[in-house]
C-alpha cells in the first residue's frame, strides 16, 4: 500500500513545477498562479516562499547558483539569496496570447520549456512551442503547434523524450540525441483517452519508468518504457499537477495538487487541496543536473 502524506497544506492555486537540490536537500516547486517559489526542507517541515513578478512556468537548478526559469515572458535567472530576477530571452515576445508552462533541465545540462495558450473564455489554439535552451544561452525551438506543453521527462539513459501536448489525448515519445539535443521520430507512448483526463507534470524513476499526473482524475500513473500501465496511485484530492523524485535516497515521489480558485464546496470530502504531498511507491528516482549557462 502506498504511503501518502501531505507535507505542505498549501492550498495552492496551482501547484507545479517539482525540483529536488540534492546538495541542499530541498525541493523546490511553484504555485503558477499565486506567483510563488516554494523550497520545502523535509528535514525541518519548512517551506520558504519567493514572490515572483510574472506567471511561471518551471524552474531548474542552474550551476553557477540559483535557478533557471520560464515565466510568462520568457528564460530567466533567479537569486534566492536577493530575490532578484535576471531577463534572458523570450521567444514568443509577439504572442501576448501564450505563456511559458512545463519544463525542466535534460540530463546533459540544457534547460527545456514549452508555452501553451491561455485566454479564458476562448477556444484553445494550437499556437505554443517546445524550446531548449542551451549552455551559451541561444532558445531553440524543437516542437510547434501546441495548445499545452506538459508531460516533458527524459529517459535514464537519455535515448528518449517524453512530451505531451495536454490538449492532444496522448504522451509522446521522441528519439533524443544526448550529444545535440536533437529530438526525432515522433509516436504515441500513452493514449490518455484510456485513462480519462490529461497528461500534466511527470517524471521517470530509476528503472526507466515514466510517472505521470493526471488532473481531475486524482491519479498519478506509472507506465513501463514500452508504455504499459504498471501502477496507480489515488490522491486525496482531485488534481494533481506535477511530480518528482526526492529526498536523501530519492525514494520519496513528490507530487504537487491544484485548487484553480474553485468553491469551497468542490472539494467535500476530499483532504488538503492544493497541498504537497509525499509518496512512499516503492522506487527510486534519479536526480537532474543543474543547466550548464
Amino acid at each position: 500500500m502506498v504511503e501518502i502524506t501531505c507535507v505542505v497544506d498549501a492550498k495552492a492555486e496551482l501547484g507545479e513545477g517539482t525540483l529536488w537540490d540534492p546538495k541542499a536537500g530541498v525541493l523546490w516547486w511553484i504555485d503558477i498562479w499565486s506567483r510563488h517559489i516554494h523550497r520545502y526542507d523535509p528535514a525541518t517541515g519548512r517551506n520558504d516562499t519567493f514572490e515572483t513578478p510574472e506567471y511561471l512556468g518551471c524552474i531548474g537548478l542552474r550551476e553557477k547558483g540559483g535557478l533557471v526559469l520560464t515565466m510568462t515572458d520568457g528564460f530567466h535567472f533567479f537569486d534566492p539569496d536577493t530575490g532578484t530576477f535576471e531577463a534572458i530571452a523570450d521567444p514568443e515576445a509577439d504572442m501576448p496570447d501564450t505563456r511559458f508552462n512545463d519544463g525542466k533541465p535534460d540530463r546533459q545540462g540544457r534547460f527545456w520549456s514549452g508555452s501553451m495558450f491561455e485566454v479564458p473564455g476562448r477556444k484553445v489554439e494550437f499556437v505554443g512551442s517546445l524550446y531548449r535552451m542551451d549552455a551559451d544561452l541561444s532558445v531553440h525551438r524543437m516542437i510547434e503547434g501546441v495548445g499545452c506543453s506538459n508531460g516533458l521527462a527524459f529517459s535514464p539513459d537519455s535515448k528518449t523524450m517524453y512530451f505531451s501536448d495536454s490538449y492532444s489525448g496522448r504522451v509522446d515519445a521522441y528519439d533524443f540525441d544526448p550529444i545535440t539535443g536533437d529530438i526525432e521520430n515522433r509516436r504515441t507512448f500513452i493514449d490518455m483517452t484510456v485513462t480519462g483526463g490529461v497528461a500534466d507534470g511527470a517524471t521517470v524513476d530509476a528503472e526507466g519508468c515514466y510517472w505521470v499526473t493526471i488532473p481531475v482524475t486524482s491519479k498519478v500513473c506509472r507506465y513501463d518504457p514500452d508504455g504499459k500501465l504498471m501502477q496507480t496511485v489515488v490522491l486525496p484530492t482531485d488534481l494533481p499537477t506535477c511530480c518528482e523524485f526526492g529526498g536523501t535516497d530519492l525514494d520519496v515521489l513528490y507530487v504537487t495538487t491544484a485548487v484553480l480558485k474553485r468553491p469551497a464546496e468542490h472539494f467535500a470530502g476530499q483532504k488538503n487541496p492544493g497541498g504537497l504531498f509525499a509518496l512512499d511507491v516503492g522506487v527510486k528516482g534519479l536526480t537532474l543536473p543543474a543547466f550548464k549557462g
